[in-house]
């Protein structure tokens, strides 16, 4: 195989952005060859390649060797198991399920058909993650003692939630804040710190909109080792703020505004500790800005490693099997707020759905009518 066909299924607002820049070659090796949606209108803006009305449609059709789903997120579990079970290598969009049941189901299914599984990370390619987690690998911030991130830049209005009758519903988009904006900082949490041990969350639902899931946030965790952490988000805020802030036993770094700042102690603070003579002696620092731009084209990175992935052997930027332990730190939160308790890992995830369902089936919020968005700068929200 020279070349690898590529349909995307889903022309909401990624799907979209994707079909975009494949329609114009932008991938070398990638040819979009297909697109599925329900949308006879949005499907007529690409002449140039095969239109199916579903996403069942374009997976049997024989036209695609790999398909990227970019639906609303219950759908990204059995479309991704249908492409599977076809052959098809999968990229699917963030979140690769709703909760860690099905993503458990998704991951299984990757495995058994052996096909090449990705998700849509794609801050993982930004210069500034790669440098901060060169820092924490190499160990030059010591051992991890506590990790924040405060975000709480994803203010969004009532006229979002309403422009699709399945978003911040319980039935279909299955959470909010936390499955739809933050999948991306959660993903970065695990791939810089490892996975916590305990979760306790601190969810409000509707605060700040008519919407029945949560749209502000508190989560403390910790890990084996004493590390805690504290993550705190919100799309009812304004203006809000974007600090991570990571302390370890030779210094703290902080990433704020763009500027990755590295504050170092010239000795590890606990050995310093140990041999002072003074009470109220500190190690001396350093004070480092480590210079970093935004990455080019993130989503066509991503989606190049995958091609190069299936014709190559290369490696994933983003296996699509590590989207499951973003999946179950959210669903986590929100067990422990349901449930008024810390939850330890890993998440019962039949427990979870479970719960879940019952939640779905009591629901008697009623959604606002759907209407359609004034069109903003979309891409702009993607960089964090």
């Amino acid at each position: 195989m020279k070349n690898l066909r590529l349909g995307v299924i889903g022309l909401g607002n990624m799907g979209k952005f994707h079909a975009d820049y494949l329609v114009q070659n932008k991938v070398p090796r990638c040819q979009l060859t297909a697109l599925a949606s329900s949308s006879q209108e949005k499907l007529s803006r690409y002449p140039g390649v095969r239109h199916f009305s579903s996403g069942e449609e374009l997976i049997s059709s024989g036209m695609v060797d790999a398909v990227l789903i970019a639906t609303p997120h219950y759908s990204h579990t059995t479309l991704g198991i249908s492409a599977f079970e076809a052959g098809l290598h999968v990229l699917v969009e963030k979140p690769i399920s709703v909760h860690k049941a099905d993503a458990e189901r998704l991951v299984e299914s990757a495995r058994r058909t052996g096909r090449v599984f990705a998700a849509m990370f794609q801050l993982r390619t930004e210069p500034r993650y790669q440098k901060l987690k060169s820092l924490i690998d190499s160990g030059e911030l010591g051992d991890l003692v506590r990790v924040n991130w405060i975000i709480t830049d994803w203010f969004r209005t009532e006229s979002y939630y309403s422009s699709g009758g399945w978003r911040a519903t319980w039935s279909g988009e299955g959470g909010g804040v936390l499955l739809n904006q933050c999948p991306h900082q959660i993903d970065l949490l695990h791939w810089l710190c490892g996975t916590p041990q305990r979760v306790r969350g601190f969810c409000q639902f509707g605060r700040y909109h008519d919407i029945e899931v949560e749209d502000n946030v508190t989560v403390y965790f910790e890990y084996d080792k004493g590390t805690t952490g504290l993550f705190v988000t919100s799309t009812g805020e304004t203006p809000g703020t974007n600090r991570l802030e990571i302390a370890g036993t030779k210094g703290r770094v902080v990433l704020e505004q763009g500027r990755l700042t590295f504050t170092r102690n010239e000795t590890d603070m606990q050995v310093f500790s140990k041999v002072a003579k003074s009470g109220f002696a500190r190690p001396d620092v350093w004070n480092i800005e480590i210079p970093s731009e935004n990455a080019q084209h993130q989503h066509a990175t991503v989606v190049q490693n995958f091609v190069e992935a299936v014709l190559d052997g290369s490696p994933l930027i983003a296996p699509g099997a590590e989207g499951l332990k973003s999946v179950e730190f959210a669903n986590a939160a929100l067990y422990s707020t349901w449930t008024n308790q810390t939850v330890s890992l890993p998440l019962d995830g039949a427990k979870f759905e479970s719960t879940l369902l019952e939640i779905i089936s009591k629901s008697t919020h009623q959604k606002r009518k759907s209407t359609p968005s004034v069109a903003t700068d979309f891409a702009s929200s993607f960089i964090r």
